[in-house]
């Protein structure tokens, strides 16, 4: 990333895009969303981990961390393709336009997407036919994932430690059985994904055409309800069952006596290092041919990892644990090169190990620009920012700008007006205008901060179960004035 100089962009997840059809799409309104970016001096687009997700909904909790999410896909897209007509687009629910409605949108795309599948299959599309067997032979992740969906719908969603014995571990004959028994849900499950890389593909091809590169978004841990784990147990640390002896967590902290219990399966490093990571590249290689650039999410995890007893009732019992540290990036280093696209999400208990580690390969860590005002020399405040760093006004997880200013103490406020030098009726343009004049070599603003949008429009309540990744950005929002505005402040910082 060392050709990268003093950036900025806007952090969105697909999903919060406007559009007809109930959720953001990789159709006409990410393209517009583009144009937008181009037109507002931007060049990083940041999402979200793209995988498919479960019933929270969260894109941390994915199906398999190599597949796409069908939700996605765009029915106009495929009016174009002519795998769907416009009578089939016209008679759609009654979406909400700022949230989307998880199930309602479930239902109605595995409708249209079942009748393009349908209709891929009986109607002549040679071309369209090429392309998905080339895409079926040489994506080499596709059949495990696609027969584990195909079970799990069979399941109606069960979790697949749950399924019956020739399910849950199937031998090789047994999936030759099941293929044959499930042919035509599998065969979907494959289309959905074909379709999926085709949009994504095209999306991607077009905004490095304007001059976006896009930054995507690796979680360390993954769900234990996954194709990963199904397919390749002995990654993980599970017992001859399939259930995990110990779970990801993190330590008891200010915010919690009794600390978090995620309850991922931990990885099985001494397997994977006897392999060279060979997972964890494919891994990282299948998301940089997705992004240009990777966000890998609790990078902490690789130097050292809270460990918990899969057992026990909270995170207390846990303790840390060595990861990977240096052998995987010196194998990162051996396929990729020393130049590597890749952000530490270092937030969290970091420690100066963890430090020296992201370091050692310099790689960019991140700074919260809402972090900075609790302590008097923060080193979140942007003169205290070294320049290998991305400065975020804030993320996924926080508040918004408005709404974290709202919300803050008083004597926090007068802090922030004074820095800022503001009186703090466009809080969020403050916070832009201080992230953007930072020395960080790269500046990234959720798209809610320039919408001056308060604490209702957050994406994530980190502990908060329900209501989390359903924000929309209403239709006609993202205007020409907010892009001049933006591309003013952009040219005047130097981005």
């Amino acid at each position: 990333m060392k050709h990268l100089y003093r950036l900025s962009g806007i952090l969105v997840h697909p999903t919060s895009l406007p559009g007809e059809y109930g959720i953001g799409d990789l159709g006409p309104e990410a393209y517009r969303f583009a144009d937008f970016l181009r037109d507002a001096g931007q060049h990083l687009w940041q999402t979200l981990p793209l995988g498919p997700t479960g019933d929270t909904n969260c894109p941390y909790q994915c199906y398999s961390s190599f597949a796409g999410q069908p939700l996605l896909i765009s029915p106009e897209l495929l009016r174009d393709d002519s795998l769907l007509s416009g009578e089939d687009l016209r008679d759609k629910p009654e979406f909400p336009e700022e949230k989307v409605d998880y199930e309602l949108v479930k239902e109605y795309k595995d409708t249209l997407f079942h009748r393009a599948f349908e209709r891929f299959q009986a109607e002549d599309f040679p071309e369209l036919k090429k392309e998905f067997e080339e895409f079926c032979l040489n994506t080499d992740w596709l059949p495990d994932y696609a027969m584990f969906m195909a079970i799990k719908k069979s399941k109606n969603g069960a979790h697949w430690l749950n399924w019956e014995k020739k399910y849950r571990k199937p031998t090789k004959s047994q999936k030759t059985v099941i293929e044959r028994e499930l042919h035509e849900e599998i065969t979907y499950e494959k289309f959905l994904q074909w379709l999926f890389f085709r949009q994504w593909e095209a999306l991607k091809q077009y905004a490095n055409e304007q001059g976006i590169l896009l930054i995507g978004d690796i979680p360390i841990f993954v769900a234990g309800d996954s194709a990963d784990v199904w397919a390749q147990p002995k990654l993980f640390q599970l017992d001859k069952d399939g259930f995990p002896t110990v779970v990801a967590g993190v330590p008891p902290d200010y915010f919690s006596a009794t600390g978090q219990l995620w309850g991922n399966p931990l990885y099985d490093w001494k397997y994977h290092k006897k392999t060279d990571f060979a997972w964890w590249m494919k891994r990282i290689e299948t998301q940089l041919t997705m992004s240009d650039i990777v966000r890998i999410d609790h990078f902490r995890g690789l130097e050292s990892y809270w460990e918990v007893p899969a057992d026990a009732e909270n995170a207390l019992a846990g303790k840390w644990a060595e990861g990977p540290r240096d052998a995987f990036f010196e194998q990162i280093e051996q396929i990729f090169g020393t130049d590597l696209p890749i952000i530490a999400e270092d937030l969290g208990v970091i420690t100066d190990e963890v430090r020296a580690l992201r370091d050692r390969y310099h790689l960019p860590g991140m700074k919260i620009l809402q972090f900075a005002f609790e302590d008097d020399n923060s080193s979140y405040l942007p003169y205290n920012q070294p320049y290998n760093c991305i400065c975020y006004s804030g993320t996924h997880d926080n508040d918004t700008s408005t709404g974290w200013y709202d919300h803050a103490p008083e004597h926090i406020r007068d802090k922030v007006r004074r820095y800022m030098n503001t009186d703090g009726s466009q809080i969020s343009w403050d916070f832009i205008r201080t992230c953007f004049g930072s020395p960080a070599r790269i500046a990234i603003v959720p798209v809610q901060d320039l919408l001056c949008q308060g604490s209702e429009y957050r994406m994530n309540v980190p502990g908060v179960a329900d209501g989390n990744w359903a924000y929309r950005i209403k239709d006609g929002l993202l205007t020409s004035d907010i892009a001049k505005r933006l591309r003013d402040i952009t040219r005047l910082y130097g981005r």
